[in-house]
């Protein structure tokens, strides 16, 4: 533990010093000036090395810098903004040690020094930090399980797929936070396709392993089921086997598709999604048949919706991370989408999505996922 003592008198220095020795502080640094603690500490530095400081005993009143400026540079500092400080004074005016306090320290204690007064509130400083520092280290550690959790969510969706009679692809911008968007697509059969697009309620790491939970069984219900009522009504039996908290209902819309490209059909299910977009044949459908959202109920009553083509078929899909940035923007997000995909190249969802002028900041501070799944028919 290395406590810095801070006081232009060194015979309050070698009196401070002497009462923390006595008490068991045996990492002292003495320094009789703010400019001796600023080059110290090397405040000019953004990324000063690790001095393993625990605190800062400091006078207020010393010449050329006073320790009220000191402690506001100090505490201004990236590096040292947890950094507890104890203004050691004569000062009396209550008001200068409000300002004093405002300043930033987290104690004081006036001179003529009392012993057991300093030891006391240094105790107590370093038990505040010894807190702030265990709650550092353990968000530290949720954090770091934050983004391992993201890293699996984003391994585990589907490659971009290219085939003779259909294209397949994504664009996923997760928020800042750890949210419960799913993509995934499957091949049935050498003509058949199975696609889904899903948005898991809530943030967090729980919500991220119901999705992952989800994820364990879609393969299987979508190439051994296939049929979209089936694969929902399979989908919501799972999520009711969770039982999690009968206080949190955990659930996610989802629109889930079967493609067949030999038939030329859509067959598909809207559980509580936004609308997917169809243009087929140059007519524009919305995929609105379905169901409630997954997870509400022990059993649910599901309608499937068909739409056949002729020539070709091209599908949007998206999560209302998109809707919801749009709003704000545009009043008809559907129709502008419309307008968008029947433009030249918009076979490609990114060149879609950079079309979409989203700016950056609204991307930086957005607070759910974002993602759109494009299927093209050839």
């Amino acid at each position: 533990m290395k406590i810095i003592i801070v006081d232009d008198n060194k015979t309050n220095l070698m009196i401070v010093g002497k009462i923390l020795q006595m008490a068991g502080y045996k990492r002292l640094v003495p320094m009789t000036s703010a400019m001796e603690l600023y080059d110290y500490l090397q405040l000019d530095n953004p990324n000063p090395p690790e001095h393993d400081i625990d605190l800062i005993l400091m006078d207020l009143m010393m010449p050329e810098i006073d320790g009220m400026e000191a402690c506001r540079r100090i505490l201004s500092h990236e590096h040292y903004k947890d950094l507890p400080i104890i203004f050691v004074t004569a000062m009396g005016d209550s008001n200068k040690m409000a300002e004093a306090m405002d300043a930033g320290a987290l104690d004081y204690v006036m001179k003529p020094i009392n012993k057991i007064e300093l030891l006391a509130r240094i105790r107590s400083v370093l038990r505040l930090k010894l807190e702030k520092d265990m709650r550092k280290e353990r968000d530290k550690r949720i954090q770091y399980e934050m983004d391992l959790a993201k890293q699996v969510q984003l391994s585990v969706l589907s490659d971009p797929l290219k085939e003779e009679d259909v294209t397949i692809s994504a664009v996923y911008k997760p928020s800042f936070e750890l949210a419960g968007d799913l993509y995934a697509w499957y091949k049935i059969s050498p003509h058949r396709y199975g696609i889904i697009l899903l948005d898991m309620m809530g943030h967090g790491i729980s919500s991220s392993l119901v999705c992952m939970y989800i994820y364990s069984a879609l393969k299987d219900s979508i190439t051994e089921i296939g049929d979209p009522e089936a694969v929902l009504k399979e989908l919501n039996r799972r999520m009711d086997q969770l039982h999690i908290d009968s206080l949190i209902n955990y659930y996610f819309t989802a629109i889930y598709m079967v493609l067949d490209t030999e038939k030329q059909t859509i067959e598909y299910v809207n559980a509580g999604h936004p609308p997917g977009i169809v243009i087929v044949d140059d007519e524009v459908k919305l995929l609105e048949e379905g169901c409630c959202a997954v997870g509400f109920f022990d059993e649910i009553e599901v309608t499937k919706g068909v739409i056949p083509y002729k020539k070709d078929a091209r599908i949007l899909l998206y999560t209302d991370g998109l809707s919801e940035s749009l709003e704000e923007e545009y009043e008809d997000v559907e129709g502008m989408l419309v307008n968008c995909m029947r433009e030249d190249g918009m076979d490609d969802p990114g060149v879609l999505f950079q079309n979409l002028k989203l700016s950056t900041e609204r991307l930086d501070a957005q607070k759910d996922d974002i993602c759109l799944v494009m299927i093209t028919t050839k």
